[in-house]
């Protein structure tokens, strides 16, 4: 009788390590079925709520979302998925880590790493164990010992397009981003432009305590927010102080919301 398969979202944004996952894990464990190999937080923690995978393994640094936060998210949903967190910053993880009950794998990551902590996560899948309230230790320990990233000073002016002509907008005057194929829509209460930039990179470059992810292809700005609702599913919508339109909060994004 075959393996039954066990899915799996990977969240990592650099292209070749993502893809050197991936190899590595179809090797280590060949039952596993990756549904989502993902470059950055946001998209992760939307993979994980649509396919509810049994694993998830996430680089703690990433544009955006950390994997820390993708994990405090999941616990707030009540999604139990096995997380597995990757990082290459063992002076601070690997203490936190070797006293809980939630692997880890230091980059570049090892094969005999790898399979070990394959056989502890299929163990733990097994036995149906895993342990929400360790898990949530975890991450709050980390939260408190886990340095800073590295961030340039937040952009405060960017130049979009209307139509032929290009504009100088503030960055406190953007309401919204939104993301339209390979640009995204910058909405102010005048009206909206074009930035030829994606919304991913956006997220490098924006104040984290303004400007907040609310949905795979939305950032909001904090300033520009009236009011938050939430709907019998789960999910959010927002009304904004300067313009018309409402905005979707997609449901695991809800859960960072509340500790806005």
């Amino acid at each position: 009788m075959p393996n039954p398969r066990i899915k799996c979202v990977i969240a990592e944004d650099e292209a070749l390590l993502r893809e050197s996952l991936v190899a590595q894990l179809a090797t280590a464990w060949p039952e596993l079925e990756i549904v989502a190999a993902c470059e950055d937080g946001g998209s992760a923690l939307e993979a994980i709520a649509a396919h509810q995978p049994e694993v998830a393994f996430l680089d703690i640094r990433m544009p955006g979302l950390s994997g820390l936060e993708v994990a405090s998210s999941l616990l707030d949903a009540g999604i139990r998925t096995e997380v597995v967190f990757v990082t290459a910053y063992d002076q601070y993880a690997i203490d936190a880590f070797e006293r809980g009950a939630v692997d880890y794998l230091l980059k570049p990551v090892a094969r005999e790493r790898l399979a070990a902590t394959v056989g502890r996560v299929r163990e733990r899948l097994a036995r149906g164990s895993q342990d929400s309230g360790q898990l949530a230790e975890l991450l709050s320990r980390l939260s408190t010992v886990a340095p800073p990233a590295p961030r340039a000073e937040p952009l405060v002016w960017l130049t979009a397009s209307r139509g032929v002509e290009t504009r100088l907008i503030l960055v406190d005057d953007v309401a919204y981003f939104q993301a339209d194929s390979k640009y995204t829509v910058v909405m102010t209460a005048d009206g909206e432009a074009l930035l030829r930039k994606p919304i991913r990179d956006l997220l490098e470059v924006l104040d984290p305590t303004m400007f907040k992810q609310v949905h795979r292809s939305t950032i909001v700005n904090l300033r520009a927010v009236a009011a938050v609702t939430r709907d019998e599913t789960g999910r959010g919508t927002i009304r904004l102080k300067n313009r018309p339109e409402t905005l979707s909060v997609s449901q695991p994004f809800m859960a960072l919301f509340r500790h806005m």
